[in-house]
């Protein structure tokens, strides 16, 4: 069986105060509140996305058989 990979998120910092962009990314993501955690696929464009916040984020790598 093939196992995906898969990016466990959690906004660990408050985007108030940085640009807006940044604010709205972390929404894109579906980081809404502070110490909020999402799963994702990891694929280059949700990579994309961290690459632009990751000083708001904390990332870890799971993997699930399916």
């Amino acid at each position: 069986m093939a196992t995906q990979k898969f990016l466990k998120i959690t906004l660990v910092k408050s985007p108030i105060g940085y640009k807006a962009i940044q604010r709205v990314t972390a929404e894109t993501l579906g980081l809404r509140k502070l110490n909020a955690t999402v799963t994702h696929k990891d694929t280059p464009q949700i990579r994309g996305m961290i690459a632009s916040i990751v000083h708001l984020l904390s990332v870890q790598e799971t993997e699930q058989e399916g």
